[in-house]
């Protein structure tokens, strides 16, 4: 499933893991992205909508 919310385009964030004994290897931080029913344009669509654009009302949800 792709990690990009369609309505604000949030992506994941890299960085690094780092141990106790400081060995570092590459992560990444995904946003929460849900696959939703949404209205757009009057007509129901699925999208992969964010939970901060949920909260926020950025989206009208179908159902």
């Amino acid at each position: 499933m792709s990690s990009v919310c369609d309505i604000c385009g949030k992506t994941p964030g890299f960085g690094n893991n780092i141990s106790h004994s400081h060995r570092r290897s590459r992560r990444r931080w995904n946003p929460n992205i849900q696959r939703l029913r949404v209205m757009v344009k009057g007509a129901p669509k699925r999208q992969n909508v964010c939970t901060k654009c949920l909260k926020a009302n950025k989206v009208a949800r179908v159902g």
